[in-house]
């Protein structure tokens, strides 16, 4: 029996899939393509970065970044304990466990684009920090600024108590590199320095030499970016953030290659593809024997 000519253009594209796939695998495991910033003073905005809205946030600048991680234990310098997030009362759990700073106990590869901890795979971004300010003050209200001062509260609308800064993307960039990380936690040691995150005031923090954003293991390792020393940060849309490592694990990440093809919607053709396939083989079936 002769096929109609689009089943066999069907059956040829469905044939194909497997190589489609493993080309973007096989491209993943190249250097991630990240936007970094030329200079320093001032800082300039990517110039080929899509903007949402026509929203570019400044940069702050030379701010001095210490390294925190799920599942840390209280000390002098960090009195409160992070297997709870501010907005995540299971958070180690969520992760996968204990984000263990140690370099030893952790993956760190640019050729691989991967940086997590040994023992297990994240369940949740391992690029992902904490600034010194909290939008909710309990769990059925915002605090009294929080719809003034966010840029994007009013455009989300959320519910009373209803955070709207857990998982925000911000670019952190250190020594001729930048990476991308998710806002998930606050501090360090103030949770309602509004005026530094959303405005131009320099952080009230004084500890810690006047540190203003926490860094995860996994970023550390990214940008070679020590406790004490200082980076540049900004926050991003969802749009501007390109394919890397800060992509790669998480609940609410999709597989994209680096080309910026989402292996998720591709599947879901393909299977799309595959269910048009077999409903015209059986209307033919059908057809053929009628006649």
């Amino acid at each position: 029996m002769r096929l109609p000519s689009r089943l066999l253009l069907l059956t040829a594209a469905l044939a194909v899939a497997p190589q489609l796939c493993a080309q973007g695998s096989a491209s993943s495991a190249n250097l991630p393509r990240v936007v970094i910033p030329t200079t320093r003073q001032p800082i300039k905005p990517p110039a080929r970065a899509p903007i949402r809205n026509n929203r570019l946030y400044p940069w702050r600048q030379n701010i001095t970044a210490t390294v925190f991680w799920i599942g840390e234990q209280p000390t002098q310098n960090n009195p409160t304990p992070n297997c709870k997030s501010s907005w995540d009362q299971d958070w180690m759990n969520n992760f996968g466990g204990y984000d263990d700073p140690n370099p030893s106990a952790r993956v760190a590869n640019h050729h691989t684009s991967d940086f997590r901890p040994k023992k297990f795979i994240p369940k949740l971004n391992p690029f992902y920090v904490a600034l010194p300010y909290n939008d909710v003050a309990g769990w059925s209200r915002h605090k009294p600024e929080a719809a003034r001062v966010i840029p994007w509260f009013k455009r989300m609308n959320p519910k009373p108590g209803k955070t709207v800064l857990k998982g925000r993307w911000v670019q952190i960039y250190h020594g001729g590199r930048s990476c991308y990380a998710q806002w998930e936690d606050c501090g360090p040691w103030v949770t309602d320095d509004w005026r530094y995150v959303f405005g131009d005031s320099p952080p009230k923090n004084r500890n810690n030499q006047g540190a203003a954003i926490d860094i995860s293991p996994s970023i550390r390792d990214y940008l070679g970016l020590q406790s004490g020393e200082k980076c540049h940060w900004r926050f991003v849309e969802d749009a501007q953030v390109p394919h890397g490592p800060w992509k790669k694990y998480g609940q609410s990440m999709r597989a994209v290659t680096p080309d910026g093809t989402d292996l998720e919607s591709k599947r879901r053709y393909l299977e799309y593809l595959r269910k048009l396939r077999d409903e015209q083989y059986r209307r033919n079936g059908s057809t053929h024997q009628r006649r």
